[in-house]
């Protein structure tokens, strides 16, 4: 065997020595790598960041180590080229310790007999961010592992996305975004060369080139030094700024540094902790929000809180909603966010007493189901219910009224007697179909006074409710942030029932109107709906003009009453103050043509309800093609014989004459008003027309027990004795237990004194029809 052969042997036995001594090296290197845990710090939370609809902050929160630190989002281009121009050019081309620059470093230093130049790339920068050690030879060793470690679990991005979030800014600032935020006021996705040369200046030496005004020269110098030296590498670039390099040193040198911190923006702090609570890992929430309207909506809050403060009134909250969109452009949750029991609430989210702002609602759904025309005259009385009667907001009734008329003047009796037709479960199914949310399954939760109040809603919800009104009845689902799809949009009302509740709502004869704006008046385009809750708890007004529906609540989050939470007089007025500065010019004069589905029906002159044969005069009235209401059922034709009498058809000779006939309850409040009806004519004695149905008690009403004082004479104690007929054809003649006690008109009522005991109480039309119930009166005990 030669020699070199020996020696070929040798360095062969050498080589695999050397590879399997690498190779040992590598797999224990990964072994180690993929065992000790990666850096605690990566793991952790960056602030919460709330967008405007634009894309720029609305609000930032602290994050959970006490730092203002956001994650790069689109960050700036030539500020990501620059940063890598000027501090680690390899960096996609090495493992995250650079050897080449390793060696630079150590034969530039050694040259220059000092440290000219480091050889940290950004991977081992990112290190020391997340782990700050002493700055020795055993910590770089540390530091090279972990680089290397990095660059093992994470790819070149997220790398860079780290270093980009943990980057220092002084105090507590952390992170180019929070950077750019904190020493311009924007974001960092577009940047001036100056900004961006004092982006990268200030992470070279925090403590002397942060912000202040004691640092202002030494970053001033930093700052154009860097700028120099990247126009010198053709590396300092701005999207829209000069490209000569000349000019742009000129530009960063005639451009201020900043002298300290802006603050964060906190614009929305009931919306951004509303929003972040619903989502708390989301560390970006784009909104749907409008900078401007949020900061009208605000405004105008304020304002209306200060002068209501000294009445005792101390929340409130306004939405604002692109209703064709259902895009949410303002969400305030109180006028201040302070330490007050109940500011820091998020009040539009807060469900409270509607008050008669689902009127407006049951309107339309009865439109749609047949059940009225908005010219139908229907009943505005006194009428109990398990011991409960609907009263008005002033304690009249007006005995019957057109139901438009009664939308316009928020009656409350008719809309009770409306629900009880529609009933309660249609108006939950319209409730859960505008997207309301918490609503109890049984409607005897709510019973008729859901009409009134008894449906509690937030004030989004409220909003949600009307954007199906102020458009083809369809709605669009809200939505309050961009990266996400609101509830699912739907068909609620036709797009007539709406129009014709719309037309109701703009009337500006009512006791709603803003008594401050009879002078400057409203933008005719606009429709809207106040409420105010039993025992002046809540005040509301929602409406509508083309582009939004804006809904104000006013009152106190723990319920609280006070006289000044009125909806026209407190609420009102933010509404249209709100509405007005938002509407475009062209909104005042954008028509509102009636839809398709809406035609003239014809009605009769006195009643609004469908013609019938009976109506002696008819005219016509707006009515939905779908939905037929049933024929007037006001109107009746009698038959008058030579005496005028009202004979059955056929009996003899007779003529035929409408009269016009009230139901009982419609009767007696028009009587007592003064307007009593025109009595019917008597009945033919020998063939009376078979007309009407039996008269019914009223009063005293089943079950109901009489009492007698035995001071009293009896017949100071007279029992008032009433019956409903729904003709009130001829008289009707009361009796007890067999005995005749009086005769009268059936609308009038018989006295008869009281007598202990009890009795069988009976009455008996001119017909021969007759009702009866048990009537005990009982002796109440002499006094001692």
């Amino acid at each position: 065997m030669g020699r070199w052969a020996r020696w070929r042997r040798r360095l062969l036995r050498l080589l695999g020595w050397g590879a399997l001594a690498l190779g040992l090296m590598v797999g224990g290197f990964l072994a180690a790598a993929h065992l000790v845990p990666l850096p605690e710090r990566l793991a952790v939370r960056d602030s919460t960041v709330v967008t405007w609809r634009d894309g720029t902050v609305a609000h930032v929160f602290l994050a959970e180590d006490d730092r203002w630190r956001i994650a790069p989002v689109d960050l700036d281009p030539a500020y990501v080229q620059a940063l890598l121009r000027l501090e680690d050019k390899r960096f996609y081309d090495h493992p995250g310790v650079d050897a080449v620059a390793i060696v630079r470093a150590v034969v530039g230093n050694a040259v220059a007999g000092r440290r000219v130049s480091g050889a940290s790339t950004l991977t081992m920068q990112l290190v020391r961010l997340l782990e700050p050690r002493p700055r020795t030879w055993r910590s770089k060793l540390v530091e090279a592992f972990r680089a290397l470690q990095l660059e093992v679990h994470l790819s070149k991005a997220e790398i860079l996305a780290h270093y980009l979030r943990f980057v220092p800014y002084g105090r507590n600032v952390e992170g180019v975004e929070a950077a750019a935020l904190a020493y311009f006021g924007h974001r960092a996705d577009a940047l001036t060369p100056a900004e961006i040369a004092t982006l990268l200046a200030v992470p070279q030496g925090p403590r002397t080139r942060a912000p202040r005004p004691g640092n202002a020269g030494v970053l001033r110098r930093a700052r154009d030094n860097i700028a120099a030296r990247l126009l010198a590498e053709d590396a300092l670039h701005a999207v829209g700024q000069p490209t000569d390099p000349g000019v742009v040193l000129l530009q960063v040198h005639g451009a201020p540094v900043p002298t300290g911190y802006r603050p964060f923006p906190r614009e929305i702090p009931h919306a951004a902790r509303w929003l972040r609570a619903q989502t708390p890992a989301d560390a970006r929430i784009p909104t749907t929000l409008d900078r401007g309207a949020q900061r009208l909506a605000q405004r105008r809050l304020r304002a209306e809180a200060d002068a209501l403060a000294a009445h005792g009134v101390h929340h409130g909250a306004v939405v604002v909603v692109e209703h064709g969109s259902g895009a949410v452009r303002a969400l305030v949750g109180n006028p201040r966010f302070g330490t007050a029991a109940g500011e820091q609430l998020a009040a539009f989210a807060v469900p409270r007493s509607s008050g008669s702002t689902l009127k407006p609602l049951i309107y339309a759904r009865a439109l749609d189901a047949g059940h009225a025309l908005p010219g139908a005259r229907v009943a505005d009385v006194p009428r109990e219910r398990g011991g409960w009667v609907a009263h008005n907001y002033d304690g009249q009734f007006a005995g019957v009224v057109r139901l438009e008329d009664a939308l316009a003047a928020s009656l409350n009796a008719p809309f009770v007697d409306l629900l009880g037709e529609l009933g309660v479960p249609a108006l939950l199914a319209d409730l859960r179909a505008l997207g309301v949310p918490g609503l109890a399954e049984d409607p005897d939760h709510y019973g008729l006074s859901a009409a009134l109040g008894g449906v509690a809603l937030s004030p989004l919800a409220l909003a949600g409710a009307y954007t199906a009104l102020a458009g083809p009845g369809r709605f669009p689902g809200l939505r309050v942030r961009r990266d996400r799809d609101g509830a699912p949009a739907r068909e609620v009302y036709s797009a007539g029932a709406a129009w014709l509740t719309r037309q109701a709502l703009r009337r500006r004869d009512r006791p709603d109107f803003p008594q401050r704006r009879a002078a400057t008046g409203a933008p005719a385009a606009i429709h809207w709906k106040t409420g105010t809750s039993a025992g002046h708890r809540d005040a509301w007004a929602v409406g509508s003009d083309p582009r939004h529906t804006v809904a104000v609540w006013l009152g106190n989050l723990d319920h609280t009453p006070s006289p000044a939470l009125v909806g026209a007089s407190a609420a009102g007025p933010v509404l249209f103050d709100i509405l007005e500065a938002l509407g475009e010019p062209t909104d005042r004069a954008r028509p509102d043509p009636p839809p398709a589905d809406v035609v003239q029906r014809p009605v009769c002159t006195d009643t609004g309800w469908p013609a019938a044969p009976a109506c002696p005069h008819t005219e016509t009235a707006p009515g939905l093609v779908h939905a037929a209401p049933p024929p007037d059922p006001h109107h009746l034709r009698l038959w008058l014989d030579q005496d005028g009498h009202a004979v059955a058809a056929g009996c003899r000779e007779a003529r035929p004459q409408a009269f016009l006939v009230w139901p009982p309850a419609v009767r007696r409040t028009l009587a007592l008003l003064g307007r009593p009806a025109a009595p019917l004519p008597p009945p033919a004695a020998d063939c009376p027309p078979p007309v009407g149905e039996p008269p019914r008690i009223v009063q005293p009403r089943a079950g109901e027990h009489v009492l007698q004082l035995p001071a009293v004479p009896a017949e100071q104690q007279a029992v008032a004795l009433r019956a409903d007929t729904p003709v009130p054809l001829g008289e009707l003649t009361w009796w007890i237990d067999g005995a005749p006690v009086g005769r009268a008109p059936g609308d009038e009522p018989v006295f008869w004194p009281p007598v202990p005991g009890t009795h069988r109480l009976r009455v008996v039309d001119a017909q021969g029809r007759a009702s009866e119930q048990r009537l005990v009166v009982q002796s109440a005990a002499p006094p001692p």
